[in-house]
């Protein structure tokens, strides 16, 4: 599965959900980040960069429908206000070359591209808004207020108004402006997600605790059941593709939600409704995958508080040598087959099977996608036996070996002082036996397996195990190298924390793919050289 994303800019948090849900449904999942700059950090979180044009260029979207039919891309997501008409009007032509783009009507589209049409839309729903006029001389609304520009964006040339003085001043600086009396309430952004035909999937309220620049820092998640009512009757007329983020204001005094602003997009605090279980990210995925989904009610937890912070990654570096003090590895298909193990249980079931044919049946299952234990056993007649041949498989002493030169590049890593440490992910007992297999106690400084810390949950991409690394280590992360071979979930953590990345291109693993920003080797030996070379 293929997903592009346009003006990624800074929502790497989007990044990492997107890659999180491909996860948790075990989809193999490609992230193309597209933005005018290489320098852009959510670009850093992604599969592969594509360098575009500016919105503005001629060049835009026919740049973006090359990549669309060259990568064959299942889906096109926007991140910013400029991106949704010029994408919204040329959607269909997306659509002839295979690529849903998750972005609403033009029509649509044009009405929250300005503000004034935005007011006069949500009163022909029947919900309330300020009172909005464009022309200075026609407010008679009162003081406070505020003046913005009719087709503004994150708060950029957003004023507050105390007095008749300043709203004559502003209006000559503002171009193209509204004007709208104070509301004195609480501020709300409803993160809603539909289907590709606009039926509503999650709705999830949230509070504006704290705003910066016009995007949330602190949130809370409010599950209020009337304005979970009004966003309803929104979307049976918007019919929003994909998310949409509306903005209110529920008046102190009256309690009645006053509607500002819909943004047919992801805004950047969806990622915290989809923390709160509000999970569009896998919403989409499964809409690529072909399912039906139903409406989900109050799925985000109530009443969850989110804080963000801001954090800093290096996008540039040319320097391929590295002073290292400590290297962490993957194990599976990093420092052994994990081609090996898998051939190796089958050829356990098969002794238990007393059935010569087992393993290589087997094999074939597997590489066809199939569940080959099942199959396998419905072929004999013998499925009774699973539960017996799935033990076998997980905890067999697997016939096992590292990889050629491994075991002289630990020694040699040793011999430099270089600690060396293994995360791997994996059910405890099966892992270990991995381990003594392949006589690593000796060679490694410490082993983390991550199911032993409190279950599945910190198995990567969780950051835990590599902050426990660190700690025991007493050495900071820019002194740390991972090296892994799955670019959908091992380089996350690492990444963010700041350690330099190796991506083991393994040509016998299980996995494939591109990351962005970090050296690739294709042989471990490489790392000696990398050494040497400090």
């Amino acid at each position: 599965m293929k997903i592009l994303f346009t003006s990624v800019g800074r929502r790497v948090e989007l990044m990492q959900a997107f890659r999180n849900a491909a996860s948790k449904k075990n989809v193999q999942l490609e992230i193309y980040g597209a933005d005018i700059s290489d320098t852009a950090p959510a670009l850093q979180f992604c599969d592969k960069k594509v360098i575009v044009p500016r919105i503005t260029n001629n060049e835009y979207i026919p740049t973006l429908l090359r990549v669309c039919r060259e990568e064959s891309i299942d889906a096109l997501i926007p991140t910013i206000d400029t991106d949704l008409l010029i994408l919204a009007n040329n959607r269909l032509i997306f659509e002839s070359y295979g690529t849903k783009v998750f972005i609403s009507n033009s029509e649509k589209v044009r009405i929250c591209r300005d503000k004034r049409c935005t007011a006069d839309y949500f009163l022909s729903l029947g919900l309330k808004n300020p009172q909005t006029v464009d022309d200075v001389k026609e407010y008679n609304a009162g003081f406070p207020a505020f003046i913005k520009p009719r087709d503004g964006s994150s708060s950029v040339n957003a004023h507050r108004i105390d007095n008749e003085q300043e709203l004559v001043a502003y209006s000559r600086q503002v171009p193209d402006y509204i004007i709208q009396p104070f509301i004195d309430g609480v501020e709300y952004t409803v993160d809603a997600f539909c289907d590709y035909e606009g039926n509503p999937i999650l709705i999830t309220p949230r509070i504006r605790l704290a705003v910066r620049a016009g995007e949330v820092l602190k949130t809370e998640i409010a599950q209020d059941d009337i304005i979970i009512e009004e966003m309803k009757a929104l979307i049976a007329d918007f019919k929003p593709r994909g998310q949409i983020t509306v903005q209110l204001i529920k008046d102190k005094q009256t309690g009645e939600n006053y509607y500002i602003e819909i943004n047919p997009r992801f805004g950047g605090g969806a990622p915290l409704s989809i923390k709160a279980g509000a999970d569009s990210a896998e919403m989409v995925i499964r809409i690529l995958n072909g399912e039906k989904l139903k409406y989900m009610p109050k799925a985000a937890e109530d009443g969850v508080v989110y804080s963000r912070f801001d954090q800093s990654i290096c996008v540039s570096n040319e320097k391929k040598a590295y002073n290292i003090k400590g290297i962490v590895f993957d194990l599976d298909d990093t420092l052994y087959s994990e081609k090996q193990y898998i051939r190796s249980g089958y050829q356990r079931i098969g002794n238990y099977l007393k059935r010569d044919d087992a393993p290589d049946i087997m094999w074939k299952y597997f590489e066809s996608g199939k569940l080959a234990i099942d199959e396998y056993l419905i072929d004999i007649d013998s499925l009774e036996k699973k539960d017996e041949c799935v033990k076998i498989y997980r905890e067999q002493i697997p016939n096992i070996s590292l990889y050629q030169g491994v075991t002289e590049m630990l020694h040699e890593l040793k011999e430099k002082g270089i600690r060396i440490g293994i995360i791997t992910d994996g059910r405890p007992e099966g892992q270990k036996n991995k381990i003594r297999a392949l006589n690593l106690e000796g060679l490694i400084d410490d082993i983390i397996i991550t199911d032993e810390l409190g279950g599945t949950q910190f198995r990567k991409p969780c950051d835990i195990a590599f902050r426990i690394m660190k700690t025991r280590w007493q050495i900071s992360y820019d002194e740390m190298v991972y090296v892994g071979d799955n670019p959908t979930k091992d380089f996350q953590a690492p990444q963010q924390l700041g350690m330099k990345c190796l991506y083991f291109c393994n040509p016998d693993g299980l996995y494939s793919g591109t990351l962005c920003g970090h050296q690739m080797i294709t042989s471990l030996s490489e790392i000696g050289y990398l050494i040497n070379q400090a």
